[in-house]
């Protein structure tokens, strides 16, 4: 399809994802061909999108009325909640994190869109599952709220695919590390919020223990892999459940001790709560060679490279330098 042709909705738009991500879609689609769409009211310069709607996405009929407005083709359906806040909402998670993608399918299905992306995640991995180098195919058995959801997600992708030729496309984040968007709710978060405290107090109490290592992404690295996804020919595709992605691994002190090479006088010490328990059911690694062979994917940054970087923006943004 051609870029100009390609009419594009976000969901969750103003999101630790979509709000980079709507920016790079409007740098390669322009702004008049993508729609945001959020919870927030609209006020000046809430999206680089050409276009925001406020949308509730358990509200089909908005939805599908959006979508015919705008003549939709694209839909990156980000909207969701996340691992930590669905384990006190389970019942409100398991409905915005599972219904509104069926609805996005059937309307795929009936020929209203023609692509979807939406996200999986590491927490579809669970009990009984190597810690290390995690693979494509391994059995599911998530422990959580979101696991469970995502996991029922990944299948009724395939399923979408398999039964009506939906082109619907997935990747396993794993966590996402960013220092434009502050996190939302999820169990990696500590990974974002130690470098704020770093430049801010030269200090951080932990959430998650010393030694438990955990798959990461720098985001410039996961908007990449998203994009190469969705303009990869449909037919190299072969998973269509979702793939997995695996970055980089490190434990907190690690990453304490990368802070240390940039703020020598930081100081960390651990407090795990019940994000712990989260994080002890999810690998520590992830094999992701069938999503390079497939579509090529590729990274940028390791955690040297992403700590100078996250660092050096922060302290701009924070007024710190």
């Amino acid at each position: 399809m051609e870029s100009h042709t390609e009419k594009i909705l976000i969901t969750g738009a103003l999101g630790q994802i979509g709000t980079e991500l709507t920016n790079r879609l409007v740098e390669i689609h322009g702004a008049e061909n993508v729609v945001a769409s959020g919870l927030d009211r609209w006020q000046k310069g809430i999206t680089a999108a050409g276009y925001y709607e406020r949308m509730d996405v358990t509200n089909t009929q908005l939805v599908r009325q959006i979508i015919k407005d705008y003549e939709i083709t694209t839909v990156y359906h980000l909207a969701s909640l996340l691992s930590g806040t669905s384990e006190k909402q389970p019942i409100f998670a398991w409905k915005l994190n599972l219904e509104p993608l069926l609805q996005f399918c059937e309307m795929a299905r009936e020929g209203l869109i023609q692509k979807i992306f939406w996200p999986s995640s590491i927490a579809v991995f669970g009990k009984g599952i190597p810690k290390e180098n995690v693979g494509q195919d391994v059995v599911l058995n998530p422990t959580t709220v979101y696991g469970i959801s995502k996991m029922a997600g990944e299948k009724w992708c395939e399923y979408y695919f398999d039964k009506h030729g939906v082109d619907v496309r997935s990747i396993r984040y794993p966590g996402l590390i960013s220092w434009k968007t502050p996190a939302g709710g999820g169990t990696t978060d500590y990974a974002v919020e130690i470098f704020y405290e770093a430049i801010e107090e030269g200090k951080y109490t932990s959430f998650i223990s010393e030694n438990t290592g955990m798959p990461m992404l720098y985001m410039d690295d996961a908007i990449n892999a998203t994009l190469q996804l969705m303009e990869a020919p449909k037919e190299n595709l072969t998973v269509r459940s979702s793939y997995n992605l695996g970055g980089m691994s490190f434990t907190p002190k690690e990453l304490a001790e990368e802070i240390k090479k940039e703020i020598p006088d930081f100081e960390i010490d651990y407090k795990p709560d019940f994000r712990q328990q989260i994080a002890d059911s999810w690998p520590a690694s992830i094999d992701d060679s069938v999503a390079k062979k497939d579509w090529g994917l590729s990274y940028n940054y390791g955690i040297s490279e992403m700590t100078k970087d996250m660092i050096k923006n922060l302290k701009v943004k924070l007024n710190k330098n």
